[in-house]
C-alpha cells in the first residue's frame, strides 16, 4: 500500500473528525443545555454556522483529492511531487478551516482555497500524465 498518500488522506479525515467534534461542542448549549450562559444563550452561536459550513466544504473539493490519491496509489511508484501536493492540500485545508471559522473574510478564504484547488489539480495532472505513458 502507498502509505505516502494514505497519511495525508488520513490527516484530512482527522481534520473532518475534529470539525464534527467542534460542531457537537458548539451545538451542545442549544441541543442539550450544556454550557449555556446564565441568560440561557449559546456562547458559541456565532461560530456554529461557520463550523457547519466548513464541515460541508470537507465533502466538496476534497472528494477529488481523495479520488486522485486512490487512483495514484493504483499506479505506483508514487512520485515525491504527488506526496508534496497531497500534504500541501492538507495544509491548505487547515488554513481554509481556520479562516472560514475564525473570520468572515471571504476574499482571504478564497485565496487560501486556491492552495487546495491547485494542489488537487496538480495531483490530477500527475495522474493523467502517468496514464499517458504506455508501457511497451
Amino acid at each position: 500500500m502507498a502509505i505516502e498518500l494514505l497519511l495525508p488522506m488520513s490527516a484530512h479525515v482527522a481534520i473532518t473528525a475534529l470539525l464534527y467534534a467542534l460542531l457537537t461542542l458548539f451545538r451542545a448549549p442549544a441541543v442539550w443545555g450544556w454550557g449555556r450562559r446564565l441568560d440561557g444563550s449559546n456562547p458559541w452561536a456565532h461560530l456554529e454556522p461557520r463550523v457547519s459550513a466548513n464541515l460541508s466544504n470537507q465533502f466538496e473539493w476534497p472528494l477529488f483529492f481523495h479520488l486522485g490519491c486512490v487512483l495514484l496509489m493504483l499506479q505506483p511508484p508514487i512520485s515525491p511531487l504527488a506526496v508534496g501536493l497531497a500534504w500541501l492540500f492538507v495544509v491548505g485545508r487547515v488554513l481554509h478551516s481556520a479562516v472560514q471559522i475564525r473570520t468572515a473574510n471571504v476574499r482571504l478564504r478564497g485565496l487560501v482555497f486556491t492552495i487546495n484547488f491547485l494542489a488537487v489539480l496538480g495531483l490530477w495532472a500527475l495522474l493523467l500524465g502517468g496514464l499517458a505513458v504506455i508501457p511497451n
